[in-house]
């Protein structure tokens, strides 16, 4: 079909020449011969262009809320949900008795956690040490008695503070909690958030920042800005583990610790 329209076109170019150039009193506004090559571009149709696909962007992410559960790594059962009790003692009696994950077969001791209800700051870290899995309470290692100058520091004592810790029982060799001992400790600790109801909550390292923001982020990237569990404002720092490594470390914790004073006192 395009070639015979455009032998048409041209056809009917070379006509009008012939019309302009014999019969100048006929179109006495067009004295100059047009050159049938322009004619022929002028009457041509217009090329087609087919539209520029758009261009496929990724999907941003959705925001993840703060209370989101911990997701469990593929291949992981999710064990069956544990019997939540209405008050901080009975739970402590379910969790002591508890067996939904590997680690309840290498525990010395359950370390549930310990402070008042209605705690006024609620820190949670990890996992429990050699010495907490020996005694049963947490933070009291050397980290521990880092995190009681730190409370100190803030003007408060242990006995304003409710302590515990992601997963209750501790990790073979202290090692960084997995998906599947993070799934199934996730009940107990979201109960004790609620049945404490603390004032502020602070994560202290990586894991707990990960539980409780509901993110992968680290602490570099999360730390020096509020965050929110619901309603409960929530810190995130570093742990009293790291700041021992690498004492340069604290002054960037002190800094979260007086963002937790802030909210204590209202600002």
């Amino acid at each position: 079909m395009e070639p015979e329209i455009g032998k048409e076109i041209r056809d009917i170019a070379l006509r009008l020449a012939t019309v302009m150039e014999s019969d100048h009193d006929l179109l006495p506004h067009l004295r100059a011969p047009i050159p049938v090559p322009v004619l022929v571009d002028a009457l041509a149709p217009a090329p087609v262009r087919e539209p520029e696909p758009a261009p496929v962007r990724e999907p941003e992410p959705e925001p993840v809320p703060a209370h989101a559960p911990v997701p469990a790594a593929p291949g992981t059962a999710q064990p069956q949900p544990p019997d939540l009790s209405a008050d901080v003692l009975s739970l402590r009696d379910v969790v002591e008795t508890c067996a939904r994950c590997t680690l309840a077969g290498t525990r010395t001791r359950v370390v549930f956690g310990e402070g008042p209800v209605g705690a006024k700051v609620m820190f949670v870290g990890e996992g429990p040490g050699e010495q907490e899995d020996r005694t049963g309470r947490p933070f009291v290692g050397p980290a521990g008695q880092l995190l009681d100058r730190m409370i100190e520091a803030m003007k408060l004592g242990r006995g304003d503070c409710y302590i515990a810790n992601v997963v209750k029982c501790r990790p073979p060799g202290n090692a960084t909690p997995v998906p599947e001992w993070t799934v199934a400790c996730a009940p107990y600790l979201e109960r004790q958030i609620e049945l404490v109801r603390p004032r502020v909550l602070v994560a202290l390292g990586t894991p707990a920042a990960n539980f409780l923001t509901g993110t992968t982020l680290g602490v570099v990237r999360l730390r020096g800005r509020l965050h929110r569990r619901g309603d409960i404002p929530l810190v995130v720092t570093y742990h009293p583990a790291a700041l021992l490594r690498d004492p340069g470390l604290k002054r960037f914790a002190w800094e979260d610790l007086k963002m937790v004073m802030a909210r204590l006192r209202g600002v």
